[in-house]
């Protein structure tokens, strides 16, 4: 195969991945959601493993309103190794309607990701989030600790959708 035409394979293979927005197939995206509620900060308690957060600990995100009616996204964490903060700003805006949560979020430029909230409690205490394909998954929560009931649910619910829970890391959150 010729250079250029590896490299334009490579390329749009990249572009379908960085650019994939849609939550995978056949996992269900929360319903009836309510954005001011879901605004503020929230603390990463598991994640799969990526490299835009390997090794941070205390992770937070922090979710605000854009004027453009988007969604300001604040993602920081601990580096233990530089000993220092690590933060990044992305935005997000809504697939289709804003009651149904999935999302397209940037942090880097015109590629957006998939950000879709697959599990919420009703009180907007914990959530379960996946990105585009199952090797991208979180469990926040709007404290430091999640109770054992609250996980125990996300994991059995990220089981249920086919998501290999035993990669997730446990974010030090202490």
């Amino acid at each position: 195969m010729h250079l250029w035409s590896k490299l334009g394979v490579m390329m749009t293979a990249l572009f379908s991945v960085a650019c994939s927005v849609k939550p995978p197939p056949d996992v269900k995206v929360v319903e009836n959601f309510e954005l001011p509620r879901y605004l503020g900060t929230w603390y990463e308690i598991a994640r799969m493993d990526h490299g835009f957060e390997r090794g941070l600990d205390h992770v937070t995100a922090n979710y605000s309103t854009r004027p453009d009616g988007g969604i300001k996204v604040i993602n920081r964490g601990y580096n233990p190794k530089k000993k220092s903060w690590q933060e990044s700003e992305g935005k997000g805006y809504f697939l289709g309607t804003p009651v149904r949560a999935a999302l397209k979020v940037s942090f880097f430029g015109p590629f957006y990701g998939g950000y879709n909230v697959i599990e919420l409690d009703r009180n907007y205490q914990y959530a379960l989030v996946c990105g585009p394909n199952k090797k991208y998954l979180w469990i926040l929560s709007r404290t430091p600790m999640l109770d054992e009931v609250a996980r125990t649910r996300l994991l059995e619910t990220a089981k249920r959708y086919g998501f290999d829970t035993s990669k997730l890391i446990w974010v030090n959150q202490s």
